[in-house]
């Protein structure tokens, strides 16, 4: 099988240099206003996981949206800033047509066995089945299966709602199996949290998104079999002021693995 995600994210290395590559939107995994952010964070990260100088896997990423991707080509660079005997920095950016519509940095490491910890318990739910399969007319929103525990988009816009907190189920329609792509694009799945905190639509755009991830591609591989590659997540914002709001989110695996925090700030305009 052919897997949208896949060609969504599929980038052709520039044979006089290294680190560029071309790709393009996909009609599929469009939003209000160009591509869904999540799949142009993992054609970034897919940039650097196809490097030939990669040291290691993902530890953190954070993409800058500078500008609306328009539909159509981009041209993708990524350059490692500076290795170190077990971590490596990376510079990363997307272009098109001469001008720089995405920035990005992003931390990989070779990970040791060392003493571990989960402090941050995954809620107790039920399963995926015992919840409603959400809607959306968004094209993104098809390339997922979402079932929504808490907090979903309101289904009347009337501005009484009062708090910004969703816990869903989700996974890839296709049922293609996880990894730290897919994982990247996952980490901006929810909804913006002023329309599920006000109840009312406005004029919005994700500025920054950082992502770290708490897992490796083996770990995932292992993970993603659990519960027909289910993964649980949790979003809330924190504040919302004079045109910006935060957003803090966590995603666990089934059986109840942390695997990725991530934190955006949005625009919002009343």
């Amino acid at each position: 099988m052919t897997y949208l995600f896949d060609q969504a994210i599929a980038l052709q290395k520039d044979a006089n240099a290294t680190g560029h590559y071309s790709g393009a939107t996909h009609p599929a995994w469009m939003n209000m206003v160009g591509p869904f952010g999540g799949i142009t964070g993992a054609a970034l990260l897919q940039a650097v996981l196809q490097h030939p100088q990669l040291l290691g896997e993902p530890v953190a990423m954070t993409v800058n949206f500078c500008a609306a991707v328009a539909d159509g080509a981009y041209q993708v660079q990524a350059k490692p800033v500076r290795t170190n005997r077990s971590t490596q920095h990376w510079t990363m950016q997307i272009t098109q047509n001469g001008e720089t519509v995405i920035t990005g940095t992003a931390m990989t490491a070779v990970r040791r066995q060392t003493w571990s910890a989960q402090d941050e318990p995954m809620p107790l739910l039920g399963k995926p089945n015992d919840y409603n399969l959400g809607t959306s007319p968004l094209p993104w929103t098809q390339r997922y299966e979402m079932r929504v525990v808490v907090g979903p988009l309101p289904s009347i816009w009337d501005g009484t709602q009062d708090r910004s907190l969703t816990q869903l189920w989700v996974r890839d329609a296709q049922q293609r199996a996880l990894d730290m792509a897919s994982l990247a694009a996952l980490c901006d799945v929810f909804f913006p949290r002023v329309y599920i905190r006000r109840a009312k639509l406005v004029p919005i755009g994700t500025v920054s998104l950082t992502m770290y991830f708490h897992c490796d591609a083996a770990q995932l591989a292992e993970l993603s079999k659990e519960k027909g590659g289910f993964v649980l997540g949790q979003a809330r914002g924190l504040n919302f002021r004079n045109g910006f709001f935060d957003q803090t989110a966590l995603v666990w695996s089934a059986n109840g693995h942390l695997l990725a925090s991530t934190h955006q700030i949005v625009y919002y305009k009343e």
